[in-house]
């Protein structure tokens, strides 16, 4: 027998989709991320499909990264080397090749610093 969903776990599980399509796209697109995309995914699921939740932590691709930051909340040495080069990358882009106001180049400063702070003092999955 299947179990009926609410109409709370629909919106989440469409919700999920939706995030596992963006963390795809975000692959090969430079500025869009994965892995957030795809964690955000993962909340969804969890409150609303375990099946689907298991298909994502298991899935050949993807799977990995997702199971290392839920088992341990750790991320690969490659994944952490990408994202501070693209937040550097992105905030030397903003400062020298664009117009922006001073004041949004040093709050995107902040901000882009706190997350790196935040990514490279977690623990290192060794994939």
């Amino acid at each position: 027998m299947t179990e009926r969903l609410t109409v709370r776990q629909h919106v989440l599980r469409v919700i999920g989709f939706i995030f596992v399509g963006l963390g795809i796209v975000g692959a090969f697109l430079p500025l869009l991320p994965t892995t957030p995309f795809l964690l955000l995914a993962l909340a969804c699921f969890t409150r609303s499909s375990p099946a689907v939740h298991d298909w994502l932590v298991n899935h050949k691709t993807l799977g990995p990264y997702i199971s290392d930051w839920e088992r341990d909340r750790s991320i690969p040495l490659p994944a952490k080397i990408a994202s501070v080069t693209m937040m550097s990358a992105s905030l030397v882009w903003l400062s020298f090749g664009t117009d922006a106001p001073v004041i949004a180049t040093w709050m995107t400063g902040a901000v882009l610093t706190c997350v790196a702070v935040y990514i490279l003092t977690r623990p290192t999955s060794h994939r």
